[in-house]
């Protein structure tokens, strides 16, 4: 069965080197308010630490039966028994995580550039891709050029696979974005600095059901 992303909100986990909120408070939050498919992302960590972290993780998604997909480590997700993981383009190759995860696991794709979206579908062995930069982000410390909700459309008229559409996105942008032709948001800033995840999240939620309330009538 073709991957679909069970909603329009794809949160991302990451601390942002904020040290007032671990990961396993941001995950349980998470999942508290709602959410059933999330990414943990663990920057320049060792890699012990990223495993301790992502076994903590796992444990809190896997009792509210939720989804968890590793960001750029195929070990990891692994060893961690996780959903799938989501690669970068400097990654491990998308064939080589599927030799290792197996047919199974959820793989997704980061793409910069309509070449690099329609390259990743022909290949047919990722699930879904991710696009962007939308708009600015204070993410990355060195990100790829905004490509706008123009470029998401481009790529959407191109590419059948579930696209999730990332970088700078908010609560205000989001209805634009997913008007563009994105399946789904993927959102850190946004979630992991808000004075109250859950709250927030909850909100998000209801903004992506309504638009799909919309988009279906």
């Amino acid at each position: 069965m073709p991957f679909a992303f069970p909603s329009r909100l794809y949160p991302i986990i990451d601390t942002l080197g904020d040290p007032r909120r671990s990961h396993v408070e941001l995950a349980a939050a998470l999942v508290g308010a709602g959410v059933r498919f999330l990414q943990l992302r663990v920057k320049e960590r060792p890699t012990a630490r990223f495993v301790d972290l992502a076994r903590a993780v796992r444990a809190v998604t896997s009792r509210a039966g939720a989804r968890l997909i590793i960001n750029d480590r195929v070990d990891v997700a692994r060893l961690v028994d996780a959903a799938g993981v989501h690669l970068g383009q400097d990654d491990l190759p998308v064939a080589a995580a599927r030799q290792i995860l197996g047919p199974g696991a959820i793989i997704g794709c980061s793409t910069h550039t309509l070449g690099q979206a329609v390259d990743a579908a022909q290949t047919g062995l990722a699930d879904y891709i991710g696009f962007g930069p939308i708009y600015p982000t204070g993410s990355k410390a060195n990100p790829d050029p905004v490509q706008g909700v123009e470029g998401l459309r481009t790529v959407r008229a191109r590419v059948r696979l579930p696209i999730v559409a990332i970088g700078g996105i908010t609560a205000a942008t989001m209805d634009e974005v997913l008007g563009a032709g994105a399946d789904a948001v993927a959102m850190i800033g946004e979630i992991v600095r808000a004075s109250d995840v859950a709250a927030t999240v909850r909100g998000l939620l209801a903004t992506a059901y309504d638009f799909r309330l919309r988009s279906s009538s």
